[in-house]
């Protein structure tokens, strides 16, 4: 199989550090392109109709793509049980509210990235933030006690997506409120996987 990625995605990054968790790096070449909203790579085109990335290319089916569906057929295939049956709703919830804090700060870096300056609004950023920090704020005070017991993909998606505001969006402070969140971060950005995937 074929992992197409670019490092810096955070739903990439979801991906990349699942292959390293569930020991799949023999069975999955992950394959860089140079791909962005406004100039899809015609290899990303061609398995996924929308440009985007992760996509999985597959010998034996079409590829899969969007980062949830590949992460949850790479847990099956490798029975690596970061889809635990008797937590899986919360585990679902909080991928999607990770999923969510990726979306809306990957359109803020869009906005600022492929905008002319005297085009970007400045209140839909905003906005786009106001989402990143009450869902933030959420898992601080809502989450944090599924965040310490065993390892799940709501763990990795959550790691993937303050990763991503540290990369991109550290300036607005993530952190500021959000004290226990940070100080599980500190070590979940520690593991290996997560070292190895850093952008």
């Amino acid at each position: 199989m074929k992992l197409l990625m670019s490092p810096a995605s955070p739903f990439v990054r979801k991906v990349r550090v699942l292959l390293r968790e569930a020991n799949l790096l023999e069975a999955v070449e992950e394959v860089e392109v140079s791909t962005s909203a406004l100039a899809s790579d015609p290899t990303v085109v061609a398995a996924n109709p929308t440009g985007k990335i992760p996509a999985l290319i597959r010998s034996d089916g079409p590829a899969l793509y969007d980062s949830r569906v590949i992460t949850r057929f790479l847990d099956d295939h490798a029975n690596a049980g970061l889809y635990p049956a008797a937590r899986i709703w919360d585990v679902l919830t909080l991928e999607a509210t990770a999923d969510a804090i990726m979306e809306a700060a990957v359109l803020i870096t869009y906005e600022a990235r492929l905008r002319p300056a005297d085009k970007q609004f400045d209140e839909w950023t905003d906005a786009q933030w106001g989402k990143v920090i009450r869902a933030v704020s959420a898992i601080n005070d809502r989450w944090m006690s599924q965040l310490s017991g065993p390892l799940d993909m709501g763990h990795i998606s959550v790691g993937c997506a303050l990763g991503y505001l540290d990369l991109r969006h550290d300036a607005r402070g993530w952190r500021h409120g959000n004290a226990a969140l940070a100080d599980w971060y500190a070590q979940f950005a520690q593991r290996d996987s997560m070292v190895a995937t850093t952008p």
